[in-house]
């Protein structure tokens, strides 16, 4: 299938950009809630318990919008299974067992690498144009991001023995991110953000719970002893951090394509932070406001419009 993806802004593309904002706000929770929970679950236990709460939340959702299930093809299986492994199954061992090894901050500072991963990825596989302002805004945002991070956290970088472990693992979470946002865009066409999440959820849903019951890491005595703080994190997880964000983040890519919905991601540290001063009281620096600002100025520079007359770019 050839999609097109626009290459300028226009205002039909303002929902667009709120709603990869918000997901991406959402997701900069998501290191908390899971470093929250790295001490209380098995890493693999937890992937499994927070994708069986997306599933549950997005076939609720299904049913109570009366839309009926999509019959993929022996293909799209194939695709969806392909979307369910990298983008749930080793995206959260990676994540999980990550967080076993470095603190969120240190962890949110390797995840801002997604955008330039992306594009990068985006360029190679799929011939997608990357003018110099859609690279300068990649490399802002990275920049602020870091920036952002580092100075929220200044010995983050000071690594303990095993953090390499961790660093390596986090990194996969790129990989299998980058996989998840590339290889969609085909099933984001002919079966749409929601069944596309929907299905590849489920898939990555029964993998992991195969291997949780493989592992003998299925514990109902754990979940008894879980308190309510627990399982907030992991509804958080679920419901928000996955069944709603990912159909957000599918629709974005839908509509104005990889590239540019990536780029969104450097917004993850800094709603942590954010979040950090208006509820846990912590202080805004100067440095955070100045990679805040970077952050926000690469995203503009990555959905610049373009010239007049500038070709759409077949895919």
């Amino acid at each position: 299938m050839h999609n097109v993806e626009p290459l300028h802004t226009t205002t039909s593309d303002i929902p667009v950009y709120l709603t990869l904002a918000a997901v991406t706000m959402i997701w900069g929770g998501t290191f908390v809630a899971g470093r929250f929970l790295a001490g209380s679950l098995s890493p693999i236990f937890a992937a499994s318990l927070r994708f069986l709460l997306a599933s549950t939340a997005l076939l609720g959702f299904l049913w109570l919008a009366r839309i009926p299930l999509a019959r993929p093809t022996p293909k799209q299986w194939l695709q969806l299974a392909l979307l369910g492994f990298f983008g749930i199954f080793f995206y959260n061992l990676c994540f999980f067992y990550g967080l076993q090894y470095i603190n969120a901050s240190r962890a949110s500072l390797i995840v801002a690498l997604n955008p330039a991963v992306i594009g990068l990825a985006s360029w190679w596989l799929f011939k997608e144009r990357l003018g110099r302002v859609k690279i300068a805004g990649i490399a802002i945002c990275i920049v602020g991001a870091a920036l952002v991070i580092v100075s929220r956290n200044p010995q983050l970088l000071a690594a303990t023995p095993d953090a390499w472990i961790g660093d390596l693992l986090i990194l996969g979470c790129v990989l299998g991110w980058g996989v998840y946002s590339l290889f969609s865009r085909e099933l984001n066409q002919t079966l749409g953000p929601v069944q596309t999440v929907m299905f590849s959820i489920l898939i990555g849903t029964v993998m992991l719970w195969i291997l949780a019951a493989v592992r003998g890491e299925l514990s109902w005595q754990v979940l008894n002893d879980l308190g309510l703080a627990q399982w907030l994190s992991l509804i958080y997880l679920g419901v928000l951090g996955s069944a709603l964000a990912y159909i957000g983040y599918y629709d974005g890519i839908r509509k104005i394509g990889a590239t540019r919905s990536g780029v969104f991601i450097a917004l993850n540290p800094l709603t942590a932070v954010i979040l950090g001063a208006l509820l846990l009281g912590e202080q805004l620096t100067p440095a955070i406001y100045v990679g805040g600002g970077l952050v926000l100025s690469g995203i503009c520079l990555c959905n610049k419009a373009l010239a007049p007359g500038a070709k759409k770019r077949i895919l």
